[in-house]
């Protein structure tokens, strides 16, 4: 039997072994633990199998794409598994460095206790580490691409929720507008403002500007796009609740809203619509 082959054994036959100290070192570490739903054995058990790779590999049991895909699926597993429970990148990548140095351990042992030579080493580095280096890649770049999903998701749900047209009374709306406009807000700004006023057949729609805070060339331009669209549907548009420093800004940027009807607040809006708050109650 061969070095290798012979290792290879050995890992399989310590992959409890290795697994619970995997286990034990990375609870240790842990600054939170999750409630994954699993039970210790459960885990010990998914872990041990993990190793059995590496010992599979070594023994030369499976070819080396076979293996390859084997921890390609784990690492698209892990990393789904650990992103939907929200453990930090970085922390659940701790396991690799776990797994490397107990699975090291174990071999160093049987590699002096048999007195083998560098060589053996350098063989068994050349087959393992670019295995844990792939389950690593995998891993991580499964973990950042559900990340960077469940961010999209919730950056357009946001989106959809920072443009409520709320109707006040029948053919008229008000459309407080929150926070900075950027250019995918602003986009969507505009759709869901022609939606909505064709929705609910509006003949004014009040744009309360009170939650911005800066306004610059971009964002007016956005505003004139929207009263341009709108006043095409027959709808009117009317200004409200610009702050004193965003009409500072706007004059010093030379912004012309002197065809956009401006009012101070909601009830002068309401005023000039000759309506009331009183008569809306």
């Amino acid at each position: 039997m061969d070095n290798l082959h012979f290792l290879g054994e050995k890992i399989l036959e310590k992959k409890y072994e290795i697994a619970e100290m995997v286990h034990t070192n990375r609870l240790a570490d842990l600054k939170e633990v999750k409630d994954i739903n699993l039970t210790n054995e459960e885990i010990i058990e998914l872990r041990a199998n993990f190793i059995s790779y590496f010992g599979k590999a070594l023994m030369g049991k499976i070819d080396q794409k076979t293996i390859f895909d084997q921890i390609v699926k784990w690492g698209k597993e892990s990393g789904e598994f650990a992103s939907n429970l929200g453990i930090s990148l970085s922390e659940a990548l701790e396991d690799t460095t776990y797994y490397r140095n107990f699975i090291w351990e174990v071999l160093k042992e049987e590699i002096r206790n048999h007195d083998m030579s560098i060589e053996t080493v350098f063989e068994i580095s050349t087959i393992l580490d670019p295995l844990l280096d792939k389950a690593a890649y995998v891993f991580s770049l499964t973990y950042v691409n559900i990340h960077q999903e469940t961010l999209k998701k919730a950056k357009s749900a946001f989106l959809e929720l920072s443009v409520p047209v709320v109707p006040i009374t029948k053919g008229i709306a008000i459309l407080p507008l929150i926070g900075e406009v950027d250019t995918e807000r602003a986009t969507l700004l505009l759709e869901e403002t022609l939606k909505k006023a064709n929705e609910l057949k509006l003949s004014h729609l009040l744009f309360d500007l009170s939650g911005v805070m800066i306004v610059d060339t971009m964002v007016a331009q956005q505003i004139f796009y929207i009263v341009d669209a709108l006043r095409l549907l027959g709808v009117k548009t009317m200004l409200i609740g610009i702050r004193p420093e965003v009409a500072q800004t706007m004059v010093h940027l030379g912004i012309n809203f002197s065809e956009i009807t401006v009012k101070a607040n909601l009830e002068q809006a309401l005023l000039g619509l000759n309506l009331t708050i009183d008569t809306l109650e």
